[in-house]
């Protein structure tokens, strides 16, 4: 069973309501709910039979209860889909990441050590709007620094209505993309290889 979410992360159940209204909780609603860390704790010991597996983290909300969680239950699958975008804290500012480069090798570095066979996939864009050369090895050396099993990869288009639509100009030429998209998905061939094999 897959535990979906946009970000499951942010889960909370405290009875009724949108997260927004936790604050205004009752002391025996905050006392009581439950977070994501805790759901997943519940699932795979209410029933150890089942394989677990969960999807969106966004690396701003995940905290390290989830990682325990993890490494304390065999049924929940060593996976952590990690979406980062880019390996440049530059780009990942302009596209209003809640995330710099080294809070997510932070990140990384405290799910190899709390769940050390955890396997991790990521989404990344080639060319966002102003994207430098030097910013695309900044993705690169990321990509080498977390070796990833798998990932989903993708030159940047334009999509309406998005703030980067409204405010910033489509500006890396369409063969730079695919020419810097080519070298992400090279090296995380040669990455999944390496993490197949072991």
């Amino acid at each position: 069973v897959t535990l979906l979410g946009q970000n499951v992360d942010s889960y909370l159940w405290f009875g009724g309501g949108p997260k927004k209204d936790f604050e205004k909780a009752s002391d025996i609603q905050k006392a009581t709910a439950t977070d994501f860390a805790a759901l997943l704790d519940w699932i795979a010991t209410e029933l150890p039979g089942l394989r677990i597996r969960f999807s969106t983290s966004n690396p701003q909300d995940m905290n390290e209860n989830v990682l325990h969680a993890m490494a304390k239950h065999k049924n929940i699958c060593k996976y952590i889909h990690l979406p980062v975008q880019s390996g440049s804290t530059s780009v990942l500012q302009r596209m209003n990441r809640q995330h710099s480069r080294e809070e997510y090798l932070d990140l990384v570095r405290k799910i190899k050590s709390i769940v050390p066979d955890c396997a991790l996939s990521h989404d990344m864009i080639s060319g966002f709007c102003g994207e430098t050369e030097e910013e695309h090895q900044d993705t690169l050396s990321l990509m080498e620094l977390v070796k990833y099993d798998f990932g989903f990869m993708f030159a940047y288009s334009d999509r309406p209505g998005t703030p980067a639509h409204k405010k910033m100009a489509d500006d890396v030429p369409s063969d730079v993309k695919k020419r810097r998209l080519q070298a992400i998905i090279e090296m995380q061939q040669t990455h999944s290889l390496e993490r197949l094999k072991s």
